[in-house]
């Protein structure tokens, strides 16, 4: 009876260490909140055959990131629309309305990843879904990954076609296709 009894807490020990060793690895994705003071999210689009430069503001979300268990990654962000800025306020009040943004009835553009596959050392490629004006489509993207004392700083970049999201109407002045660059500071919660 002794000798099954140390028998029973050799095998609880093993499956209390076990346990415990499963809790550090499921919590070892890092919680993160993106900085917007300290993120960029800029577009660039031609107009007449001129590039038009713009940014997004109020960045907001949850990433949950660890590059040894990218299975278990995600990145749930937006930004407000209303938030255009183009250095022209006429413009940015036009870009506001039902043809462009329609933030009165969609106020915010959101990203929510699928899937993150590891490309090289720090870089990585994300697959999700990008929503604009209520559309969503599947967009995939190379990034950076950097840490920082306690983060990271994903930097990455993407085209869209405007029509997809049916941004800017039968605009024959205004090029489809547009840039996305991204550069975004999440700190732990």
């Amino acid at each position: 009876m002794i000798i099954e009894l140390k028998e029973y807490n050799s095998v609880m020990r093993i499956i209390l260490v076990g346990m415990m060793l499963l809790n550090v690895l499921l919590s070892s994705a890092q919680k993160l909140t993106p900085i917007d003071a300290e993120s960029s999210v800029n577009f660039t689009i031609k107009n007449l055959g001129i590039n038009v430069t713009g940014k997004f503001t109020s960045l907001s979300g949850l990433i949950n990131f660890d590059p040894a268990n990218l299975a278990e990654s995600k990145f749930s962000v937006s930004v407000n629309a209303g938030t255009v800025d183009t250095d022209i306020k006429a413009r940015d009040n036009h870009l506001k309305k039902e043809d462009y943004f329609y933030v009165e009835k969609h106020p915010r553009i959101s990203f929510i990843s699928k899937s993150i596959t590891l490309e090289g050392a720090g870089q990585y490629k994300i697959t999700g879904i990008l929503e604009i004006k209520g559309i969503g489509k599947e967009v995939s993207f190379p990034f950076t990954a950097n840490p920082v004392s306690d983060g990271y700083v994903f930097k990455g970049g993407f085209k869209i076609n405007r029509k997809d999201f049916k941004v800017g109407g039968k605009s024959l002045i205004l090029s489809d296709q547009l840039s996305v660059n991204l550069s975004v500071l999440a700190r732990k919660n």
